[in-house]
């Protein structure tokens, strides 16, 4: 009797076991599961592109610069970049979020994770899960490696530098008109457009990423239908930039049915109060107007000038944030930053300043605010020398750059270095500077430098920051 029971325990145990076993994978086949394309390039590049491909966007978008509005859409950015499913994610990518002041309604995103929102795309969505629903398309062209998954496809074709043409493929339209001058050909621009494979792709990885956010992925589904209506009779620039897939809201409706959905967020009211706070502000440019205007930049002896960039450096410079972020240098070092501060790369170092603070003034890269860490060949082993000849070059054509202190010995990450103090003229504000040089010896013999540069005014306000950041380098060489 007992054996007989314990028989029948099992049996029963092995029977149900054996449905759980089979009704797991049913659900979880029937989320499409999406393959990465072939790819030459590691995702260390990517971000490399990716920031390289930013800093040119940059310096010919106007950046809306509106903490209220930056923070909300870099907080839903977030939730939906948490939200990304293991398979997908990159540890290298850093998904920054930027909104740009123009009316048309777009968006795009860079490899690496930059992505910019148009204030027209904010403006036209109905409810948060709209807009969210767009930015999950974007990050889903991230994460699954498009931009340098097509520029490996444009390769065989020669088509213009790898830059210009990871610009034109995801930017397009009006935008790469705008940013891509110089550097790609109109060919390049339209021809490396994402495929429709590439755009539906993003639409059922998007459509995960959104459920597992906490949104309803027929959101995506309905912002195309808003898109779509609020085009004009210019057609929907969105659409224009990203090919439509056939059945592109069946998909979308097709893969939410597999979706896990409990009480989605839609409306919001930060949502209302930042659309109520963009209807207030002064009426937005198209693309085409800023493309006008870029292209009426006028002459001078100096060469060519940007006056938007120009202009963009005597604006409000945002005050350092009191959170930090991590940024890693490949294997060479690790620093932490204020994370309102964005990184732009210059040659053999990368800067990290404020909006505002960063820009163009006579054809030229200026910072106002900021910190600059960067590697240079030194002559010398000796640690003073090596140093010595690092300011003497750059003094070189700046006369207005004087040295203010003595060497002073300090620690940084364990090791010695050599710190001193400059004075100098802003050539972009006409404003005295403060500039800290520190300086330490790598083992292969060539010389790390942290530059920090404030204006004289505010350099008390930004000491505190410069050194928080000094204290954080860890050098990994």
């Amino acid at each position: 009797m007992m054996k007989t029971n314990h028989n029948y325990k099992s049996k029963l145990g092995t029977w149900i076991l054996a449905v759980a076993v089979f009704l797991t994978p049913l659900t979880a086949l029937a989320q499409t599961r999406i393959s990465f394309h072939n790819n030459s390039y590691n995702p260390g590049q990517d971000v490399q592109l990716g920031r390289q491909a930013a800093a040119e966007a940059e310096q010919q978008l106007p950046i809306l610069r509106d903490s209220a509005v930056t923070n909300y859409v870099a907080e839903v950015g977030r939730r939906l970049v948490n939200a990304i499913p293991p398979e997908y994610q990159h540890p290298e990518f850093r998904y920054t979020f930027k909104v740009v002041d123009a009316r048309d309604i777009n968006a795009f995103a860079l490899p690496g994770g930059p992505m910019y929102v148009n204030r027209g795309m904010i403006e036209a969505a109905r409810t948060e899960g709209e807009m969210a629903g767009v930015m999950a398309h974007e990050i889903s062209h991230v994460a699954l490696r498009h931009g340098t998954a097509q520029a490996t496809k444009a390769q065989k074709y020669q088509i213009g530098a790898i830059g210009g043409a990871i610009l034109g493929s995801i930017i397009g339209g009006n935008v790469g008109s705008v940013v891509g001058q110089g550097i790609q050909t109109g060919l390049g621009i339209h021809f490396l457009k994402y495929s429709r494979e590439y755009e539906t792709e993003a639409d059922v990885l998007g459509a995960q990423i959104m459920a597992r956010a906490g949104y309803d992925p027929r959101d995506l589904a309905n912002m195309f239908r808003t898109i779509e209506r609020q085009g004009g009779s210019g057609g929907p620039e969105f659409l224009s930039d990203h090919p439509n897939p056939s059945n592109r809201y069946q998909r979308i409706e097709q893969e939410a049915q597999y979706l896990r959905i409990s009480d989605p967020v839609r409306d919001t009211q930060a949502f209302n109060q930042i659309q109520a706070r963009l209807n207030g502000m002064p009426r937005a440019r198209s693309m085409q107007e800023i493309a006008q205007s870029t292209q009426r930049s006028p002459q001078d002896q100096g060469g060519r000038r940007y006056p938007d960039e120009d202009r963009r450096l005597g604006g409000r410079v945002e005050y350092p944030s009191s959170r930090y972020r991590t940024y890693t240098e490949s294997n060479l070092f690790r620093v932490n930053v204020p994370d309102n501060w964005r990184e732009v790369p210059s040659g053999n170092s990368v800067w990290f300043a404020p909006e505002g603070a960063y820009g163009q003034a006579r054809g030229q890269a200026v910072f106002t605010h900021g910190v600059n860490i960067g590697i240079a060949r030194a002559q010398s082993n000796n640690l003073q020398q090596a140093t010595d000849e690092f300011i003497n070059s750059l003094a070189q054509g700046n006369r207005n750059l004087r040295q203010r202190t003595n060497y002073q010995r300090v620690g940084i990450d364990g090791r010695n270095a050599l710190s001193t103090t400059l004075s100098n003229v802003s050539e972009a504000t006409g404003r005295p500077e403060v500039v800290t040089v520190n300086t330490i010896m790598l083992r292969n013999g060539d010389l790390l430098y942290m530059i920090a540069v404030a204006p004289q005014d505010d350099y008390r306000d930004y000491q505190r920051t410069f050194q928080t950041i000094v204290r954080s380098l860890q050098i990994r060489d």
